[in-house]
């Protein structure tokens, strides 16, 4: 795999910026001039404001967040785009507030006792106690803000929301259109992602009050609004529009903000509303189909001027919730036709919606050496619009429904290791298909998570109409973004004499030109997807970091998982790499060589930047004769609370290391392990062997801790009685310990040291140092106790 590069840094005042040339990981990375000390706080980014730009264009924006102030860099996917950071801001807290009010209250009291001593009974005023004080303008203006905010009866504090970072963005006119990846980092951390838009159309942000009468931003569409939805607030648009135009307003809401972790429910439930010029309701959305956000489809009956209105569905707000409104004659697709292809397979896809030019569309799918289970394909318009659309990609054969195919005479014959394309094409209709052969099937439909709005149903009925077999949802934790799971996924054993019929149907007898399904029938072989946390890696040079493999396993898939990184554009080291079969989530390490050159061989230009790519692979299941090995790329994820206790694996586009400057953290020494992994007694110690790396740190300073660990299990340092050998004691309490647990240990290791007591503290505290951690070390537990 080629690997991204960076071009040399331009310097600006108090900024350095890196501007990159074209590449595979089009990466954007600004560094400022002073490098700041990481308070051990992660950074945290809760929204962007405006969420996007217009190519070609130039704006700045505000970051919210906390402890975002000790941020040294800012990190955006995609080519095109310079970022400078201008200021950073957060409002005076309540507390600040009062601790200066107290300040001027004891200032003029004091002005008051002297000149009582003076015999002076004239009392000072405001300004000359202020000035006394030495408070600014400054400070007094930010105290009224913070007293306006707390007598907002709506307002709710909120930390992770408090500090403000301005961001001047400038876009290239043919920087690639879509969503980006934002992040802040730190010397030592690298916050959350929120999303950043590049679009095409001309864009306007809110003006305040607007929540009665309508606000006069749109002058032309198409247009792209943006906003935000403060407490109890409702915001307007007029526009005006003709007769016979097809008017689409689409909100982005949850495209820029997946989930709100302190919020219920856990995003910006965002809901429109169309009126006419005398007040007349239009139309009405708070949801598109499947999808959370709403859309509203209109043809102008009369010219008019129009108010379109957005509010969150319960009257909530805050600054986070941020939204992006396009109004205008937009192409916008309602629906695909077939959703998916067989790999290394030429075929044609039907586009449905409004103001579509160009509604069938060649594609063609990958190699099965390239095998990716979605590809992304774009739909030329006559207005130079492209819209992206995806398509599933599978192994199976592929075929069609036949209509008519709804009762048992018309029944269409299928047979296993089969993907169907069908559709519930009108309200109440049901595809039936009759079964060739027994045994256990599994039949799984993906038409939800594809974009159709079907609530599939599935049942399997013997030829006199008995139901043997029924599904109507099953939750997928890898669609994270879907808030209703209604896809189903029947397994089912069938006789081997007699006719048998699959049934599938819309739960809710709905059904149109959109409510297309694919149906994939198999033997319950299993199968497995991986997700791989966090989706960016900040390391330096010679350090080791933790990382993340969830494996999402399928129809009782429980083989083990061996992980490898694909082309790596660098040697790193990749420890703890296999999923024992009974685990669905492992930490494992990388770790980056100590002699990595951090420049392009090819231009060299400086490289920081590197694409990478994880696949896992497993063998057939045990007593299978027909499954040949599974290859599965490892998707790149960010691990997102929803509503304070729901967490979602939400895809991101590429997995990325970031190389710092410098050389990182290593253990002083390196751990003699048994192959292939340690075995730990139930009950009772491990001693794990050292070979010491630095001779300068003793015995006695050092300190071990387990991350994540097994219930029972603690690790710390045993010093040997002769020279300053040592090793590290593992031990199990048998109350707790599971002994069917396997996996990886992973140590982090510290450097301890007491200052000498003085006379200001006599008993001071111990100081640690990171000293980073240890390759990941594989373990599984023993029936048997261990020699003491």
């Amino acid at each position: 795999m080629k690997s991204p590069r960076l071009a040399p840094t331009n310097e600006s005042p108090g900024i350095h910026r890196m501007k990159h040339s074209t590449s595979l990981a089009r990466l954007v990375f600004c560094i400022l001039a002073a490098a700041r000390v990481a308070n051990g706080n992660e950074p945290h980014l809760a929204y962007a404001y405006p969420a996007g730009c217009q190519a070609g264009t130039e704006i700045e924006i505000t970051v919210g967040g906390q402890h975002i102030k000790e941020a040294t860099g800012i990190y955006l996917s995609g080519d095109g785009v310079d970022l400078e950071i201008v200021s950073w801001y957060r409002p005076m807290t309540r507390g600040e507030s009062n601790q200066l009010q107290r300040r001027i209250r004891d200032t003029r009291d004091a002005i008051i006792k002297q000149r009582e001593a003076m015999g002076i009974k004239q009392r000072p005023s405001n300004e000359e106690v202020i000035a006394t004080a030495g408070i600014t303008e400054e400070q007094l203006r930010e105290q009224e803000i913070s007293r306006q905010r707390d007598r907002d009866p709506k307002r709710q504090p909120n930390d992770q929301l408090a500090e403000e970072v301005t961001v001047r963005v400038k876009v290239a006119t043919d920087a690639k259109l879509g969503k980006r990846e934002l992040r802040f980092l730190t010397e030592e951390a690298i916050s959350n992602p929120i999303w950043f838009h590049i679009g095409r159309y001309s864009e306007v942000r809110e003006t305040e009050p607007n929540d009665q009468s309508p606000d006069r931003v749109v002058e032309y569409t198409p247009v792209v609004i943006n906003g935000q939805i403060m407490p109890g607030d409702q915001d307007r648009f007029a526009f005006t529009a003709k007769k016979g135009e097809q008017i689409v307003i689409d909100a982005a809401v949850r495209e820029c903000m997946p989930y709100l972790a302190d919020a219920v429910p856990g995003w910006f439930q965002a809901v429109l509303k169309l009126t006419d010029s005398h007040g007349r309701e239009m139309s009405f959305s708070d949801s598109f189909y499947y999808r959370q956000d709403p859309v509203l489809f209109f043809e102008v009956p009369k010219d008019d001027q129009y108010v379109v209105e957005i509010r969150d569905s319960i009257f909530r707000g805050r600054e986070d919730f941020v939204y992006r409104i396009t109004v205008g004659e937009i192409p916008f697709v309602t629906s695909i036709y077939p959703l998916g292809a067989q790999v290394d397979s030429q075929s044609m896809v039907q586009l449905k919606g409004w103001n579509l030019t160009n509604t069938d569309i060649p594609v063609k799918t990958m190699t099965r050496k390239k095998f990716r289970p979605v590809m992304w394909y774009t739909a030329p318009q006559s207005d130079g619009t492209e819209i992206r659309f995806p398509l599933q990609v599978d192994y199976w054969p592929e075929t069609f429904d036949k209509e008519p195919n709804n009762d048992y005479q018309s029944a269409q014959v299928i047979s296993t290791r089969t993907t169907i394309n069908g559709r519930i094409d009108y309200p109440g209709d049901e595809d039936i298909y009759r079964v060739e052969g027994g045994g256990r099937l599994i039949a799984e439909v993906e038409a939800r998570r594809l974009g159709s709005p079907l609530d599939s149903v599935l049942r399997v009925t013997d030829a006199n109409g008995k139901e043997i077999g029924f599904n109507d949802d099953k939750v997928d934790l890898s669609q994270a973004l879907q808030t209703h799971h209604s896809d189903s996924h029947l397994s089912v054993t069938i006789p081997a004499t007699g006719n048998h019929y699959l049934h599938i149907k819309d739960a809710s007898n709905h059904g149109g030109p959109d409510f297309g399904y694919r149906m994939r029938l198999s033997a319950p072989d299993g199968d497995f997807e991986l997700r791989v946390t966090p989706a960016t890696i900040i390391a330096r040079r010679g350090e080791t970091v933790p990382i993340t493999v969830h494996a999402l396993r399928k129809d009782g898939f429980d083989e083990d998982i061996t992980l490898s990184l694909v082309d790596a554009p660098v040697p790193l080291r990749l420890d703890g790499n296999v999923i024992p079969g009974t685990v669905d989530k492992l930490n494992m390490t990388l770790t980056v060589p100590n002699n990595l050159k951090l420049v392009d061989e090819e231009t060299g230009l400086p490289q920081k930047l590197f694409a990478l790519e994880m696949e896992g692979s497993a063998g057939k299941r045990k007593g299978s004769q027909s499954r040949t090995q599974l290859t599965r790329l490892a998707v790149p994820a960010e691990n997102m609370m929803q509503a304070f206790i729901w967490f979602h694996l939400v895809p991101v586009e590429q997995w990325n290391l970031v190389i710092r400057e410098g050389r990182g953290r290593s253990a002083p020494f390196s751990v003699i392990l048994p192959a292939p992994r340690l075995v730990l007694p139930a009950e009772g110690d491990t001693i794990l062997g050292v070979v010491p790396i630095a001779k300068q740190i003793k015995a006695s300073e050092i300190r071990v801790e387990l991350s994540d660990p097994p219930p029972g299990l603690s690790a710390s340092i045993i010093e040997s009685p002769v020279g300053d050998n040592y090793g590290i004691k593992l031990t199990s309490d048998p109350a707790e310990i599971d002994k069917e647990l396997k996996g990886n240990l992973i140590i982090r290791v510290y450097r301890e040291l007491t200052p000498e007591p003085t006379e200001a503290v006599p008993i001071p505290k111990p100081k640690r140092t990171d000293l980073g951690i240890l390759p990941a070390i594989p373990y599984e537990f023993s029936q048997r106790r261990s020699r003491r």
